[in-house]
């Protein structure tokens, strides 16, 4: 029950972290008004914060093979997205003392940082595979409709389906969950003996729900989140 508890806690002081980061993020994620981003990039674009995504004015499009190996690099290596991903998470683990063999100085954050940085390069390959295999779009697509709640639904609605080759037909994210859970379940076997490892990837799977739903969230209203700080700039100096 304390390891339950201290997990739980884990996962909401990352949520609360990235909440604080996500509007600094968005600032800097935002293309320039001299360098705007052109629709061919747009189609491959990954934010630090909440990974891979498509415009609202972007066509959706199935990715090939070369393309989904592109994405993957990017997510997963290339762009700074899963460093910061890992750190926060670290941070969370180094607070709760997560696992308690591993303790609370240098050598346990260092060793925490590297098992989180390779729970989630682990994560990151299963479920590309698993999309890869299944052909269903790995991306976040923006909402094309209009309102906070309509947006809100597409967002928490978009960590549990995805759509399928066709671009049209909805999907359940199996891959998505069995990368977390596989991810959970190997990471518990390089952590100190005696782990229960169906319970380390239930945990990798739980934390998918809710940082997803947090990360699709932040990437539905960045380009909201964007204009109202470049609104506020010239009245702050």
């Amino acid at each position: 029950m304390r390891r339950s508890g201290g997990s739980a806690f884990s996962v909401s002081l990352v949520c609360i972290l990235v909440a604080v980061f996500s509007v600094r993020c968005c600032a800097q994620d935002a293309p320039s008004p001299t360098q705007p981003a052109t629709k061919s990039n747009q189609s491959l674009d990954v934010n630090w914060l909440y990974g891979a995504y498509v415009a609202k004015d972007v066509e959706l499009k199935p990715l090939n093979g070369q393309q989904r190996f592109k994405l993957y690099l990017r997510q997963t290596f290339t762009t700074p997205g899963i460093y910061a991903k890992t750190v926060l998470f670290t941070i969370g683990d180094q607070i709760d003392n997560s696992p308690p063999e591993w303790g609370t100085g240098f050598g346990g954050f260092a060793k925490r940082l590297g098992s989180r940085e390779g729970q989630f390069v682990v994560q990151n390959s299963f479920t590309a595979l698993g999309d890869a295999l299944l052909r269903y779009e790995p991306r976040y697509d923006r909402c094309k409709c209009s309102g906070f709640w309509p947006r809100t639904g597409h967002a928490l609605a978009r960590n549990f389906v995805t759509y399928n080759r066709t671009e049209k037909e909805m999907r359940p994210r199996l891959p998505l969950y069995a990368g977390a859970f596989g991810a959970g379940v190997v990471a518990g076997t390089w952590k100190p003996a005696n782990r229960d490892l169906l319970a380390e990837g239930y945990r990798g799977a739980i934390t998918q729900v809710a940082f997803g739903c947090l990360a699709n969230w932040v990437g539905e209203f960045a380009p909201d989140i964007t204009r109202k700080l470049r609104k506020k700039k010239p009245e702050s100096r």
